[in-house]
């Protein structure tokens, strides 16, 4: 089919559609029309994301589930101080901070059933790998590769939201992509609890990766079948749908056509400083939902409960989570605001957090505190989400400015952390010095017993 795309004739609203369009009339409802569009929309693209969304959870999840399943003894050497752990869950954002920009920008050059499929197979075979690691080398490799895939895939399924849907409708649809997360909590935590109660010849974590990864690789292969393209090239909509969803792309906007990338507008995200306003916002709800994602099984163990148990009490949180988010992100919908409701609901998780907390002998409030840090939360992810989707004016703008808000928060939560870890140096430096004064720097010292807790030894801060 022949396209006409001249903008500076066209005009924003309409131009770009191919010519057999330009001769459909639309329905003589309109309203009727469209509503049957986004009905056969969400019916083909909800689905597919949603169970994306499930899967790349759970991959990224289960690791915490896996550490009461033995994972620990079996392929960290015990790992009694629980450092190495920490590494290898924390080795996914290694690659998922730098990738999400370049991975996002470059999806525009893509179909999106190849980008997102591909992403799908890629990092769903990276999660199954992990089941055969015998070494702390061989799960870091792992998760390194499930964050550079999983990358490639949030920004752009973001991206790819604002192709189909308005103002009015992306903030309910990316809650129902982004409460599968919560769905993979509750989801998680009743597979751990089965699989714990198997008896097979392999260590039981390892079948957990097994199983929660094998269902990523066949979700990729349906997705390059199944998902639709962008709008002015799919052959899932008919021509007469084709030109309603154009239209829907660029209103209150403009859309791009085609691979199209911008160098003008990816520098003006890096100059935006809303988007650095809003990568301080997501810095704090990443934090709560990574800690969420990783130790809620073994916050909810510290109560008093056995692994197993533990387990399925992670459920009902994450229930509760889902349906908190549904709420608010139907009603920032229907009401057009993000702020105020972002607000309200990042206090209910903070304030969970400080129950959490404060209440250490009463372990029914701890428990109930952990329903206010979820539905907070997640509920606060989702409406952030919505609120950048659209607030970036083009596609490009989006495609840079949604990824780089969050890998600013993140970068944010390094710089913090490199503070932290210098002022700590120095800080010990100058007590030893004050207790056993300054060494000479080119003094042997005896670290063989304390190692660097020597009195003789400086950091370098």
């Amino acid at each position: 089919m022949d396209f006409h795309c001249d903008r500076e004739q066209d005009g924003p609203g309409m131009e770009c559609v191919g010519e057999l369009d330009m001769l459909i009339p639309l329905d003589p409802d309109p309203d009727a029309q469209e509503r049957r569009l986004l009905r056969k929309l969400d019916k083909r693209i909800l689905p597919i994301l949603c169970l994306l969304y499930l899967c790349a959870y759970l991959d990224r999840s289960n690791l915490g589930n896996a550490r009461l399943q033995g994972l620990p003894g079996d392929a960290l050497g015990g790992d009694p101080t629980g450092v190495l752990f920490d590494w290898v869950n924390s080795a996914f954002f290694f690659t998922y901070i730098l990738l999400q920009i370049p991975f996002t920008v470059l999806s525009k050059y893509y179909n999106p059933s190849i980008w997102i499929g591909c992403s799908a197979i890629l990092w769903g075979i990276c999660s199954t790998s992990m089941a055969a690691a015998h070494t702390f080398t061989g799960l870091m490799i792992a998760r390194l590769g499930l964050g550079t895939f999983e990358a490639a895939f949030g920004g752009a399924v973001v991206l790819y939201f604002s192709f189909y849907y308005t103002k009015a409708e992306c903030g309910t649809r990316i809650a129902y992509w982004f409460g599968f997360a919560a769905v993979a909590g509750a989801f998680g935590g009743l597979i751990a609890y089965g699989i714990q109660h198997v008896k097979v010849s392999i260590a039981n974590w390892r079948l957990l990766f097994l199983l929660e990864g094998t269902p990523t690789i066949l979700l990729g292969v349906l997705c390059l079948f199944m998902l639709p393209d962008r709008p002015e090239s799919t052959q899932f909509l008919t021509a007469a749908e084709r030109k309603i969803a154009i239209s829907r792309m660029n209103r209150g906007t403009s859309g791009d056509f085609g691979a199209v990338v911008r160098r003008s507008h990816v520098i003006a995200a890096f100059q935006d400083w809303r988007i650095y306003v809003g990568g301080v916002i997501y810095f704090g709800l990443n934090c709560a939902l990574a800690s969420l994602s990783a130790f809620l099984p073994t916050i909810i163990g510290t109560m008093g409960h056995e692994n197993a148990m533990a387990q399925l009490m992670t459920v009902p949180p994450y229930a509760m989570a889902g349906f908190v988010l549904l709420v608010t992100s139907y009603s920032s919908d229907r009401l057009q605001i993000r702020g105020p409701l972002l607000v309200c609901t990042s206090t209910v998780g903070g304030l969970g957090y400080m129950i959490l907390l404060g209440a250490t002998h009463q372990q029914d409030v701890r428990y109930g505190a952990t329903f206010l840090i979820t539905s907070g939360t997640y509920s606060s992810i989702g409406l952030m989400n919505a609120w950048f989707s659209h607030n970036l004016g083009s596609e490009t703008k989006r495609a840079a400015g949604i990824p780089l808000y969050v890998s600013a928060s993140l970068l944010l939560l390094a710089a913090l952390c490199a503070l932290l870890l210098s002022v700590s140096f120095r800080l010990d430096n100058m007590q030893r010095d004050q207790q056993y004064g300054k060494p000479d720097p080119d003094d042997i010292v005896d670290t063989s017993e304390l190692a660097d807790k020597a009195p003789g030894f400086r950091y370098v801060p």
